[in-house]
């Protein structure tokens, strides 16, 4: 096959303080998350960033000062292409900061690739991550003169390495919380608004599908589950439940709780700071149990290979996470 080039897409984080608030406006500029033309939508993104930038600033405060996401998508991008072997190198691109979408364009052509392989990390898909990644891929790599023979592989909501890799975390997590009780296992996903899904965005079907998959291979009997939704922000209606609630309702029985990060596959300050601070301290106040959250798959070497098996056999994708729910691929779409 030649050189193939294999590009992980995740969304970036900044790298220091200083770059939370340009790290914000780049992720509120892209017309996937507000849709409103330009010259407004720059306009607003300027406004919101500006607004949001305290806070989100004292939120990497608590984990160094930095987001850890690109040091854990490197990793998870040396595993993959030592899995891969001879022929394969394997780049990250990140949509909002660096390195961004051009700047990893330019390297695989300045390595020479023959062919390119797409990836996102994203395993349930979105308009607003897959479909907003692959477009800026295409447009950078149009204005490259970067024209190769490339396969894109956009979701993989059941794959059977990161549905094994999951049910092994689980398994693990609920061990541990057992010992408080018979615990109730949260998949917790981040949230999407209510509007994008009312317009096709098929994520929280391809949320529960990940959740079924992971609970019938968790090998527990009679598990007591649920999918639930965190990270909402501003006033429009979001998808529920809401996992705050659910964190509510499992204080009122008196439960354990087990919460899986079920559409991240590597750590940030959703789950280090939501999930471990803020929900932990929520859960202690609700008088529940015990509060265990399961890690990210991150280099897992499960979900690793699962990676690997769908770039040797990129038709694994090709639209049959969307066709199993009864939908046609939508990351092609127009706008």
């Amino acid at each position: 096959m030649g050189k193939t080039a294999v590009v992980l897409f995740n969304m970036g984080g900044p790298d220091s303080l200083e770059a939370v608030e340009p790290f914000l406006f780049n992720l509120f500029n892209d017309k996937a998350i507000i849709g409103a033309p330009w010259p407004i939508r720059p306009l607003l993104a300027k406004l919101i960033s500006s607004r949001r930038a305290p806070v989100a600033k004292e939120i990497y405060r608590q984990i160094g000062g930095a987001s850890p996401i690109l040091r854990e998508t490197k990793a998870q991008a040396s595993a993959l292409e030592f899995a891969l072997g001879a022929g394969f190198k394997v780049f990250v691109a990140m949509r909002y900061w660096h390195p961004f979408t051009a700047e990893t364009v330019a390297a695989v052509k300045a390595w020479g690739a023959e062919r390119v392989v797409l990836l996102p990390l994203y395993p349930q898909f979105s308009t607003t991550t897959n479909r907003s990644s692959l477009r800026a891929w295409a447009t950078q790599a149009a204005q490259a003169n970067l024209n190769l023979p490339t396969e894109t592989i956009c979701c993989y909501p059941a794959q059977a390495g990161l549905v094994a890799a999951m049910a092994e975390l689980v398994r693990a997590g609920w061990t541990t919380a057992s010992a408080h009780g018979r615990p109730r296992v949260l998949f917790s996903a981040h949230g999407l608004p209510q509007g994008l899904v009312d317009k096709g965005d098929p994520y929280p079907m391809h949320v529960e599908m990940t959740a079924r998959a992971v609970v019938a291979a968790s090998g527990l009997d009679d598990l007591d589950w649920g999918v639930c939704y965190q990270s909402r922000v501003g006033p429009l209606k979001w998808i529920g439940p809401a996992t705050e609630d659910e964190l509510a309702r499992a204080g009122a029985d008196k439960v354990p709780v087990v919460v899986v990060p079920i559409a991240f596959v590597s750590e940030h300050s959703e789950t280090l700071v939501e999930l471990d601070i803020e929900y932990r301290h929520r859960a202690e106040g609700l008088g529940i149990p015990a509060y265990v959250r399961v890690p990210t798959v991150s280099a897992h070497p499960a979900f690793i290979e699962g990676l690997a098996e769908l770039v040797r056999d990129p038709a694994q994708c090709h639209g049959r996470a969307c066709s199993a729910i009864g939908r046609g691929c939508l990351w092609k779409e127009a706008p």
